[in-house]
């Protein structure tokens, strides 16, 4: 796997291509704002359709990243779910496909701005939880050694914008995991103004690469 290996704030790291993070020491894989039933929302709130295939997406892609790094346990970090009602509209094929997923492992839902309370689909519910040194929660506080999400962060390199992992020495922001979710520049005030120095992003894609924020 194709993923870039590091420390922080004294826990060891894995940056997966997908957008995952994995912590080996921990048998734990974190992914957030997967946004699932994006297209469901926007259709019964706008009109406007959208192909219905991002949550099937979403969790070929998480499926792949649970048989490659075989974790215990699944931190979902917040706006795993457009909205309540999305999640109460996954087709049956999904919420067994979902089940399938959570069999045999601690399944953790860290609640976000778009699901802020309890779902009817498995596992705990959790505002924040803590693993090793490191907290986690889905938006960003004053906290250090701290991961958290919700912001969708972006990096361009070369005219080519992908979601990516921020991070400096005491907080790590989560990209976007969800099939059709947005993103917010690496550049923005609204993240710049959360890290002490300018982070480290963490491209997606084909590989994990690391490339400084100016």
């Amino acid at each position: 796997m194709t993923a870039y290996h590091f420390s922080f704030c004294g826990t060891q790291c894995a940056a997966l291509p997908s957008g995952a993070l994995h912590l080996p020491d921990h048998d734990v894989l974190c992914v957030s704002d997967l946004h699932l039933g994006k297209s469901e929302r926007i259709a019964r709130r706008s009109g406007v359709m959208l192909p219905p295939y991002e949550v099937r997406e979403t969790l070929e892609k998480l499926q792949a990243d649970i048989a490659a790094t075989g974790p215990t346990q699944i931190i979902c970090l917040g706006d795993s779910f457009d909205d309540l009602e999305a999640a109460a509209s996954l087709d049956e094929d999904m919420l067994l496909w979902l089940a399938r997923l959570q069999a045999g492992k601690t399944w953790i839902w860290i609640e976000g701005n778009h699901d802020p309370g309890p779902i009817q689909l498995g596992g705990t519910h959790k505002d924040q939880i803590k693993i090793g040194t490191l907290s986690f929660r889905h938006i960003a506080t004053a906290t250090t050694a701290e991961v958290s999400g919700h912001y969708h962060p972006k990096h361009r390199v070369a005219g080519r914008s992908r979601p990516a992992f921020l991070y400096d020495d005491c907080r790590l922001i989560m990209p976007a995991y969800g099939a059709y979710t947005g993103g917010l520049a690496s550049h923005a005030p609204a993240l710049r103004q959360l890290f002490r120095r300018p982070p480290i992003a963490i491209m997606t894609g084909h590989k994990a690469i690391p490339v400084p924020v100016p």
